[in-house]
């Protein structure tokens, strides 16, 4: 007990102290002794054209768009050199318990407000998902699980082995640690060796089949630690970084034979615009890294697209390509719900279960709330994952959901007893598309994913959740959760009562494993592609038939890394600005 109250008492004493140096200092500044160089977009003044920008202020050597998951490293590595232009639509995750607390995770997914660290979009499969809008990206609003890609990506990407296993170190010496295992979570690891997902691999951030315990952002504290941090790795000479700097578009010199990027235009705080320019030098570039959702939309909104989807809203064209925003994939996921009679500690991914069916078996239990949810509204998305609501199936509509959002505006002190075996398809074959709806870069697309549109993907989704049942029968479950062994058709049926996405139900969905996963599924947010090598980008990731443009996140991969693809991305972002450093510099680079 006396741990405990010793947690308690820090988690205050940090609230109390960002409070007062919020007072003293402004809400986002008492970071600045740390990140000097992070400040609010409106403070940059525009003092160079896009015709003259062979030097001088607010000109750059790398102006990188997108302040998420592989931005901050590769802003942070590429600033040893030379200089380096962040630019990030969100604020910053220092002074927002919502972020920084893994009890309150899942507030920050609920808060639908303008200002929210996490941006609501609907896909047109009627999935509820989430975007990052903050300094650090997905790591400040995902579930912390940190896990390394397989060999056998990193071979299929290309990559130097060698780099990517200095890469991901340099990550994981600054803001990654060992989680101390949840009661539940221990159980669900017993359960996945009982029904044969074996061996047991310990704890290890390497890809393996078997059952393992990953890493994770979160300290032995609670405290997350986000992609933002590793900014302080940068060159605070070199390195600007612009919170609320919301990018309308790349600007091109079209008067060669290629368009060449020159700069961006953006939006601070304030609504006014700003210019910023590159140095007028062959290998100075620009660096999309707004994730699988953000850059094919930049792509689109700066004139680099389809031709034809383009001349329908006016967009004029500065390369014609037909496979921008094509290709977009996500991790479908569906989930069983766990009830238990006893109080559940909240734990988020610990254990994974790597199965050569395709399948990852994941689980999350409890449900945070502290003293700071009280006066927050969950809406429709709570507990953990997205999940529960009293909401009937068939009456879950967009106007359903924004109605439930407004009645629930202070919550009592909730108790959530239980916990989810979450069932992942590995690699779906499955593919959709990303189309503009209309020129506001604020406004989210319109994403399809196609779950489940490929019968293998149907497939495998059954066979996981033929695992993820078993795990729930398992006598180490049954014992941990002090409930009695469930029929299939009994686990299926509290499933779907919890599960929350837009999609009409069948009444056979608890009958038929094909249906529930149709019905019931949801998103890991684990989306990629839209900017694929080959088709939008080269090998190098610098975008073809353009000079000076190249793209760094997920938006590039066909599959998501791992059972979890934060690792990746962030060990992307340092592995691209050092082959970007090495193949400018050579041995000057000095990393």
């Amino acid at each position: 007990m006396a741990s405990v109250g010793a947690v308690k008492l820090f988690f205050c004493f940090v609230l109390w102290l960002s409070n007062i140096l919020s007072s003293c200092q402004g809400k986002e500044n008492f970071y600045e002794y740390r990140y000097p160089f992070i400040r609010r977009a409106s403070s940059f003044s525009t003092s160079s054209s896009f015709s003259s920008s062979s030097g001088g202020d607010n000109v750059y050597d790398y102006i990188i768009v997108g302040g998420g998951t592989a931005g901050c490293p590769l802003a942070a590595t590429l600033s040893q050199n030379f200089s380096v232009l962040l630019l990030e639509r969100g604020g910053v995750p220092f002074s927002n318990s919502n972020v920084s607390f893994l009890q309150n995770f899942h507030i920050a997914l609920a808060d639908t407000s303008p200002t929210s660290a996490s941006q609501f979009f609907i896909s047109t499969d009627g999935v509820l998902n989430a975007r990052a809008r903050v300094l650090g990206g997905g790591t400040c609003i995902n579930a912390g699980f940190y896990t390394r890609a397989s060999a056998r990506f990193i071979k299929r990407m290309g990559w130097d082995a060698k780099l990517v296993n200095e890469s991901y170190p340099w990550v994981e010496k600054q803001i990654v640690h060992r989680p101390k295992l949840a009661p539940w979570q221990k159980a669900v690891r017993d359960s996945l060796l009982d029904i044969g997902v074996s061996p047991f691999n310990g704890f290890t951030y390497d890809h393996i089949y078997g059952t393992k315990i990953g890493g994770t952002i979160f300290d032995r504290f609670g405290r997350r630690h986000t992609a933002a941090e590793l900014l302080s790795s940068g060159n605070p000479r070199k390195l600007t970084v612009l919170i609320h700097a919301s990018v309308q578009k790349i600007v091109f010199d079209t008067t060669g034979k290629q368009p060449k990027a020159v700069g961006v235009i953006f939006k601070d705080e304030n609504g006014d615009q700003h210019q910023a320019v590159l140095v007028n030098k062959a290998q100075s570039e620009i660096i999309l890294s707004c994730g699988a959702i953000g850059t094919p939309q930049m792509l689109l909104l700066s004139g680099i697209g389809s031709k034809a989807d383009l001349k329908k809203l006016n967009i004029p064209v500065v390369l014609n390509n037909k496979f921008v925003g094509k290709g977009m994939a996500d991790n479908p996921m569906n989930t069983i719900f766990v009830p238990s009679n006893r109080p559940v500690e909240q734990s988020l991914i610990q254990t994974v279960g790597i199965t050569k069916k395709g399948v990852y078996i994941e689980a999350s239990s409890g449900f945070g709330q502290s003293s700071d949810s009280i006066h927050c509204h969950h809406g429709i998305m709570s507990a953990e994952i997205g999940q529960l609501s009293t909401i009937p199936p068939k009456q879950r509509t967009p106007e359903a959901v924004q109605e439930y959002i407004k009645n629930k505006r202070n919550l009592p002190h909730e108790a959530f007893k239980g916990g989810f075996i979450l069932e992942k398809i590995a690699n779906p074959i499955s593919t959709g598309e990303l189309n503009l709806i209309n020129t506001n870069v604020d406004d989210n697309p319109s994403v399809t994913f196609n779950y489940f549109k490929h019968p293998y993907d149907l497939q495998r989704c059954v066979e996981g959740i033929r695992m993820a049942t078993k795990i729930v029968q398992s006598e180490h479950v049954t014992n941990f959760t002090r409930c009695n062994k469930e029929t299939v058709d009994k686990i299926l049926n509290m499933s779907v009562a919890a599960s929350v996405n837009l999609i009409p139900r069948h009444t056979n969905d608890t009958k038929s494993m094909e249906q529930f996963c149709k019905d019931t599924v949801i998103t890991i947010w684990h989306y990629h592609g839209g900017c694929h090598v080959g088709k939008v980008v080269n090998p190098e990731h610098k975008v073809l038939g353009v000079h000076r443009l190249r793209i760094v996140d997920g938006s590039t991969f066909s599959e998501s890394p791992g059972t979890n693809p934060q690792a990746t991305v962030m060990m992307m972002g340092r592995y691209m600005a050092v082959k970007i450093l090495r193949e400018r510099l050579g041995r000057a680079a000095g990393i």
